[in-house]
């Protein structure tokens, strides 16, 4: 198992609009801890530090050890804020865990085999209609990822929800709603191929379109 992702993080007391913006000019991120039954934590974090843990796909979705006062917790990533035009991270949502609760997480899907799909091999191309796909689950049977093999699949060919490969003690909650909500994860699709007309042809079904608003013109 890999280690636990680590946030090392301050404590605030003011979480007034004016006191979130000073923060973020000073290069920290304002957040929250919430969850469990606990009172709500306000905390900040080094920008610099944050934005390097995100580059790991991994942090999106494991369960994570946050540290205030040296004191750890642990919690998921439940939302994050960034801004709508530059490469700042506004405001980070952590939810505290319970062992004995169950979790609702999204978790990206990894696309094994494509290049050796009997499909693909024949010219056809992979299309992920999913990339990510929610799983409930206690915090110990969290998958970092989950694995959808195509290596079988021919032109045409589809994975759907129900036929993804889940991990023991991990659920779908979308499957619950009805076969209506067991959508296809991926296909492979046959390659577009345009077909240019003929001049002959070309001129041809000008001549017919002349002819038929020449009719149409008589009748009015």
């Amino acid at each position: 198992m890999a280690d636990m992702l680590t946030i090392i993080a301050q404590p605030r007391t003011d979480s007034r609009k004016g006191a979130s913006r000073r923060l973020r000019h000073s290069g920290l991120v304002p957040g929250i801890i919430y969850g469990t039954g606990s009172e709500p934590q306000s905390i900040s974090v080094q920008h610099n530090e944050l934005a390097h843990q995100l580059e790991n796909e991994a942090f999106y979705s494991s369960i994570l050890s946050v540290e205030v006062d040296g004191k750890a917790q642990k919690v998921v990533l439940k939302d994050l804020q960034r801004h709508p035009a530059r490469p700042f991270i506004m405001h980070l949502d952590l939810l505290r865990i319970s062992s004995k609760e169950v979790i609702k997480m999204s978790v990206p899907l990894h696309f094994m085999g494509e290049e050796t799909a009997p499909g693909v091999k024949e010219g056809g191309t992979s299309s992920h209609h999913f990339t990510e796909v929610e799983v409930s689950c206690l915090p110990a049977d969290l998958p970092e990822y989950i694995e959808v093999d195509v290596s079988a699949l021919e032109i045409g060919d589809s994975i759907h929800l129900s036929q993804i490969k889940i991990p023991e003690g991990v659920e779908l909650p979308v499957l619950a709603l009805g076969e209506d909500h067991d959508m296809a994860v991926v296909a492979i699709l046959a390659a577009r191929v345009e077909v240019e007309e003929e001049p002959e042809e070309v001129a041809a079904a000008e001549g017919e379109a002349e002819a038929t608003d020449a009719e149409d013109s008589d009748e009015s």
